[in-house]
């Protein structure tokens, strides 16, 4: 993209930036408006509130000053932020083709902040952000809109576009839905289902250097499946569940090769799997995170020590053993399970 001939614009003359209030979780009230807070995944999401004082309008892009600083999101509908993510309200007609373009100019800021030198409110206004401009020397959003219509939105993956476009298939794969009933199910020990090892720490700078590219960068978040960016290098073969070790046991499922950072363990499955089992199994391992904090963490020895409660039925030895056909056809008889 030639950028040569754009403009500088600063923040303040493109839009009227707001900081946002925090909520403490003990004044939160469960319900379903989105909760903005300084975070990097999740489209800034870290809670489901009701509480109504502070709604910001939807249409409008966040942005965190503070913790992951430099993360701009697009919120379609209306939200609280919290006082660590400025509010910004355009002064032109703004649309989400356009804020997918500005939030990606946006986080290519990341590298000017620091939690020394923070993107608060006041700062914001005075910084700048190049765009295309008309003939007239203003900002060319409809040059904008178009460019994400027509080069960035065909070249997504399909999953990918339909997430944007919100074409979701809703229907469930089985149309028997089936009930959890826990009384029947068993206790098994995780290494009798998994092997149990830790992966090859990389080095950032190595990803970076390899390019931007298909395979994951799984960290220690408890977020966005854990990946933190996608290289062209990778370490570690998919299929496999992968663990944070360093604090409280987040599970996610990786389903293409990948690379990790140090802390993340492996659980090798022994037992043929799949996107529907694994959706159930990660849900089951997560529940179990209030077991872990920093002065216990979930290591590799607490891992194989541990047991985990599935559904189960008894082979023709007359043995439990894990009854993953109905884990796989639970998660398919829910709602989006064909977008899996």
């Amino acid at each position: 993209m030639e950028t040569k001939n754009w403009k500088w614009f600063r923040y303040d003359e493109i839009f009227e930036i707001k900081k946002g209030k925090r909520l403490t979780k003990a004044d939160m009230i469960e319900g379903k408006i989105n909760y903005i807070g300084a975070t990097d995944s999740n489209n800034g999401i870290t809670a489901k509130i009701s509480n109504s004082e502070q709604i910001h309008g939807g249409n409008l892009i966040t942005v965190s000053y503070n913790g992951s600083i430099a993360e701009a999101f697009y919120q379609i509908e209306p939200f609280w932020a919290t006082d660590d993510v400025n509010v910004l309200y355009p002064k032109f007609e703004l649309n989400r083709f356009i804020a997918l373009f500005l939030c990606s100019l946006i986080q290519k800021e990341k590298y000017r902040f620091n939690y020394g030198r923070k993107w608060d409110k006041e700062t914001m206004e005075q910084s700048a952000i190049k765009l295309p401009i008309d003939k007239n020397n203003n900002s060319d959003w409809q040059w904008i809109e178009n460019y994400v219509k027509e080069k960035l939105l065909p070249e997504l993956p399909q999953k990918a576009k339909n997430v944007w476009l919100h074409s979701f298939d809703t229907a469930p794969f089985l149309t028997e839905k089936k009930q959890l009933d826990t009384k029947n199910w068993q206790w098994f020990d995780y290494k009798t289902l998994f092997e149990i090892t830790g992966s090859t720490t990389t080095p950032k700078l190595e990803l970076e250097e390899s390019g931007v590219g298909q395979f994951p960068y799984v960290t220690t978040q408890a977020g966005n499946n854990g990946i933190e960016g996608y290289f062209n290098l990778h370490t570690e073969i998919g299929n496999v569940f992968t663990v944070d070790s360093a604090v409280l046991g987040f599970c996610s499922y990786q389903v293409k090769d990948f690379s990790a950072s140090d802390h993340v363990e492996k659980l090798i499955p022994k037992f043929p799997c799949n996107v529907y089992i694994a959706m159930f199994i990660t849900t089951i391992i997560n529940r179990e995170q209030y077991r872990y904090n920093y002065g216990r963490k979930c290591s590799q020895t607490k891992l194989k020590a541990a047991k985990i409660l599935l559904p189960a039925i008894l082979n023709s030895q007359n043995e439990y053993i894990p009854d993953f056909q109905f884990m796989e056809d639970y998660i398919k008889s829910l709602p989006y399970s064909r977008c899996l």
